[in-house]
């Protein structure tokens, strides 16, 4: 038998059985039984996904980026104005241009206020809608409408989609989805009849789309890979399909069509770029390697592989596997080895399994953008970027399974029992994982227990134990700063602490650190307000006055605002110490008089408060 014979063949068992599948579909349209059986699995779809997540109207804002976004946000907590949309559609906030993410929190606002469950639902009623939407897309192309809800349901109760879903912050991702969706939608709706007006349309929502994440920018890409299944547009490969009945045109011609699309990728991955450097949020090269992006990349296509299957210690952060060594030759070599022979496999069944190669290439390619090769943040890895990459995994994973039963003459009853059980456990397993987002404490302390070595974490527990005035806090930030020796934060902390404790060359060497860090002028400036303070209560004046003039070159505002927030809290609570203090503040401020009121002030409260008088005495001598 010739290849082109075994070609011909395949097609025409693939055409046979497709055929017998379109009748469903075309029944569907006309059969009012269909049509209600379709109705019902929207309404379950939405009101299980509801039901599942509907816990997290009691869920609190989390404090990893939901101030940011939200709470500490002042013009998304405005509401929506006129301000706020001018703001929206030129903010680099957050290290990103998404305008519609914005404007969708402003809405919560104005609707909730800073009540965290409406924030909470109005997330999860964007991803019940997507998951309705994503059965909807399918059954219309594929004809096939148990087939198509078991991957939507895959796709509402699978536990690598909660960080989604339960983090405010994460608003962006089911956002762009919708209309990720919506605009495949429509382009099924452009391909029954070509025009101008409906390709707008899909040019339009796909705008919308990148204008919430940037992540959708790979929509083009995964029309071409729906073009070849399932529409079968492709003149001279097969025939075309008797479920969505559409024209056939060349791959040239498939091609040329996505490039006003493809425009609007471009610009979004320009506009994606800027703003992320102009948010300090990407890597440099010298920073982290190429090899090692690399390596990592492959390793992560494995470790996302293996929690599709096995969804267990998910984490909000996952640290970087690199600096922690756990990017060995074997575990690249495997994954490697792993996405190859997969790939191998998807092609050598092109034929007679189509849909492998659109479901296989929509995983790895729609992952493409977050997988690390350009590094942003300092994550290895991360469950919300599966979000959209996981619905070509699904695809293929629940289609070569049902064809795998019916090869096998498998009673219905078996796989729908099957089935049934997988999609309950998913259920259990992403209803545990929710509960992991009641508290910020009980997500710390879960991804302190599933990870290792994050640093991260540990900063954030200790930031949130040091805000309920928790002394165990300390032990956090100590943690932290042995991970990550350059780690800003907990050795800012620690070298608070020091100074607190009048250990003034442990504060200074922290505080050191923390200059080397790359960090931002406002944190530079901050630390060298609390270094001229230090040189000034151990004598070393010119010290000081080099890092008061530092600070106020880099951010003179940190500088006065560092003076108010302290001369507010001495007016409410006075005591030597503290007065005494803000007059250190003031002298390097620059504002001598100030500064010898506030030390004479300390005197008054305190006449044997001598750090004060030795500072008064200072400053006849001090010459700025």
């Amino acid at each position: 038998m010739t290849r082109e014979h075994s070609r011909k063949k395949h097609v025409a068992r693939a055409r046979t059985a497709e055929g017998q599948k379109g009748v469903s579909a075309n029944e569907a349209t006309a059969n009012p039984t269909s049509r209600r059986l379709i109705r019902v699995i929207c309404a379950l779809l939405f009101v299980t996904t509801l039901s599942l997540y509907g816990r997290v109207i009691r869920h609190p804002f989390t404090n990893f980026d939901d101030g940011l976004y939200v709470t500490e946000n002042q013009h998304v907590g405005a509401g929506l104005s006129v301000h706020t949309i001018v703001w929206a559609l030129t903010a680099t906030d957050a290290a990103n241009w998404h305008p519609l993410t914005w404007l969708s929190h402003a809405l919560d606002s104005q609707l909730y206020g800073m009540n965290a469950g409406g924030h909470h639902i109005s997330s999860a009623l964007l991803h019940a809608l997507n998951a309705v939407l994503l059965f909807l897309l399918l059954a219309r192309a594929t004809g096939s409408t148990a087939r198509s809800a078991v991957v939507a349901a895959l796709f509402a109760f699978h536990p690598l989609n909660v960080e989604s879903v339960a983090w405010i912050a994460e608003r962006k991702n089911v956002l762009s989805m919708f209309f990720f969706l919506l605009a495949l939608g429509a382009y099924g709706w452009y391909v029954l009849r070509p025009n101008w007006k409906r390709y707008a349309i899909v040019a339009i929502l796909f705008a919308m789309g990148l204008a919430s994440k940037p992540m959708v920018i790979t929509l083009p890409c995964v029309l071409l890979l729906l073009d070849y299944w399932p529409l079968h547009r492709v003149r001279g490969w097969e025939e075309p399909s008797m479920n969505f009945p559409v024209a056939q045109v060349t791959w040239p011609q498939l091609i040329v069509e996505k490039i006003p699309l493809l425009a609007f990728s471009a610009a979004s991955a320009i506009i994606t770029v800027i703003a992320q450097r102009s948010g300090s949020a990407v890597v440099a090269f010298g920073d982290l390697p190429f090899r090692v992006r690399a390596q990592n990349a492959l390793y992560s296509y494995g470790l996302y592989l293996v929690k599709l299957f096995w969804p267990v210690h998910l984490a909000i952060f996952y640290p970087h596997p690199y600096p922690l060594g756990k990017l060995t030759f074997a575990r690249v070599a495997l994954s490697a080895a792993f996405l190859i022979a997969v790939t191998l496999w998807v092609w050598l069944e092109r034929i007679r399994r189509p849909y492998l190669v659109t479901g296989w290439l929509w995983f790895v390619g729609t992952m493409v953008p977050v997988i690390g090769l350009i590094q942003v943040g300092e994550q290895g890895m991360a469950d919300r970027y599966i979000y959209l990459p996981a619905i070509g995994f699904f695809l293929m994973l629940v289609w070569s399974a049902s064809d795998w039963a019916e090869e096998r003459a498998l009673r219905f009853g078996t796989v729908a029992a099957v089935t049934a059980t997988v999609l309950a456990l998913l259920f259990v397993l992403s209803f545990r994982q929710i509960g992991f987002w009641r508290s910020n404490y009980d997500l710390w302390a879960h991804t302190l227990d599933v990870t290792q070595d994050n640093y991260i974490a540990d900063d954030k527990m200790g930031d949130l134990l040091m805000r309920q005035g928790r002394p165990e806090a300390i032990n956090y930030y100590e943690a932290a700063a042995k991970i990550e020796r350059f780690d800003p934060i907990s050795h800012g902390i620690l070298a608070s602490n020091l100074q607190d404790r009048g250990d003034f060359p442990g504060a200074i060497r922290e505080y050191n650190i923390v200059l080397r860090a790359g960090v931002d002028d406002s944190v530079k400036a901050h630390t060298y307000v609390a270094l001229a303070v230090i040189y000034r209560e151990i004598g070393d004046y010119p010290s000081a006055r080099e890092a008061s003039k530092r600070a106020l070159l880099l951010d003179p505002e940190i500088v006065h605002g560092m003076v108010k927030q302290l001369s507010d809290y001495v007016a409410a609570h006075p005591d030597a110490p503290a007065c005494y203090q803000l007059g250190l503040l003031l002298e390097g401020a620059g504002q001598l008089d100030q500064a010898r009121s506030s030390h004479q002030q300390a005197l008054r409260l305190n006449p044997q408060f001598d750090p004060a008088r030795k500072a008064l005495d200072a400053l006849g001598d001090d010459r700025r």
